[in-house]
């Protein structure tokens, strides 16, 4: 099985937002265009900025996302020059819709994943959350991409719309020919913050109930299987990826990013500026990584603590683990 994006400790993953254009309008989407920018980069920025990326760390995975990657109409070109840069892995994250021919103008040498979004495992589920009709273009185009000998992903972002449907996801994983999958948590950030989802996020008993079951029986079907663990057992250590790991989160504006639940705010610790990757002045993320709090993660308790809870003395009654460092189950 090919190597795709790496959510553990010393790994190095570019999250590269080369759009932020979509021609969905999913009720949970992260991207914060106020934050982000509006701008399509031009395929010579997109290779500079890849250059940059592959001097600081070799070896590195990269994802393509947006918005939508794949209405770049020159997204093909921005995979070959990933794989001159010597990117260990490149993935491209899809909503299923893959415009421009994309499958005709790549090959599965050339590209490690496509990785396809899907939130239920019927148009029914999947379609109230991103949209109508989106459930069957995606399933086609996962069709599509197995035909083709494309190795394939499949992310489900749970809330508690979605949660009760997600046992039934390894049958469709194991009918559409999924090799990875990927449950993601549902973050409080872009439209989600914006009100519709605030109280979607699972409470610990619902996630451990649900949630590590499910992709144990993913896993019994031959693939790997991630997702965060996000509530830590007592004893646990906390760590951020932010001191263990390289995370970048490129957006069109040039802003670089380290830690996701920062996206809607101006504290990047990174810019992009005349060509050059800068670090920012103070105070930004960085500072906030090495800050230890009885709840764990600061940026959950900041921007998005309702699956917080806390006794009687005001003592929090488990810590919540970095969204980057994730449990792996293999088949």
């Amino acid at each position: 099985m090919k190597q795709t994006v790496a959510f553990s400790k010393n790994a190095v993953n570019v999250f590269f937002h080369i759009l932020t254009g979509c021609n969905l309008h999913c009720r949970h989407c992260y991207i914060n265009p106020e934050q982000h920018g509006t701008q399509t980069l031009p395929i010579d920025l997109i290779e500079k900025w890849l250059g940059l990326f592959a001097a600081r760390a070799k070896e590195a995975n990269v994802i393509f996302l947006g918005g939508e990657p794949t209405l770049h109409p020159e997204l093909s070109q921005a995979v070959r020059a990933a794989r001159r840069l010597g990117y260990r892995s490149i993935t491209v994250d899809t909503n299923g819709y893959l415009f421009n021919d994309f499958l005709d103008r790549v090959s599965p040498e050339e590209i490690d994943a496509v990785s396809f979004s899907l939130d239920g495992p019927t148009a029914a589920i999947n379609d109230t959350i991103r949209g109508e009709g989106c459930f069957d273009r995606c399933v086609s185009g996962i069709r599509q991409a197995v035909a083709r000998g494309f190795s394939t992903s499949l992310i489900y972002t749970v809330s508690r719309e979605n949660l009760h449907a997600l046992k039934e996801m390894p049958a469709l994983l194991d009918e559409l020919g999924v090799e990875r999958f990927f449950i993601q948590v549902i973050g409080i950030r872009g439209k989600s913050a914006s009100g519709e989802f605030v109280g979607s996020q699972l409470s610990r008993e619902e996630w451990t109930r649900v949630v590590p079951a499910v992709a144990k029986k993913a896993a019994e079907s031959g693939r790997v299987v991630s997702y965060p663990k996000v509530f830590l057992e007592p004893g646990e250590v906390f760590e951020c990826a932010g001191n263990v790991a390289e995370n970048y989160f490129i957006f069109p504006n040039g802003r670089v990013y380290r830690c996701p639940l920062c996206e809607d705010f101006p504290i990047h610790g990174m810019q992009i500026h005349e060509g050059h990757l800068v670090r920012r002045s103070k105070i930004n993320e960085e500072d906030l990584f090495s800050l230890q709090i009885p709840e764990g993660c600061v940026m959950n308790k900041l921007v998005q603590p309702d699956n917080l809870e806390y006794d009687k003395e005001g003592r929090p009654l488990y810590r919540i683990a970095c969204c980057l460092l994730k449990e792996e189950l293999r088949p």
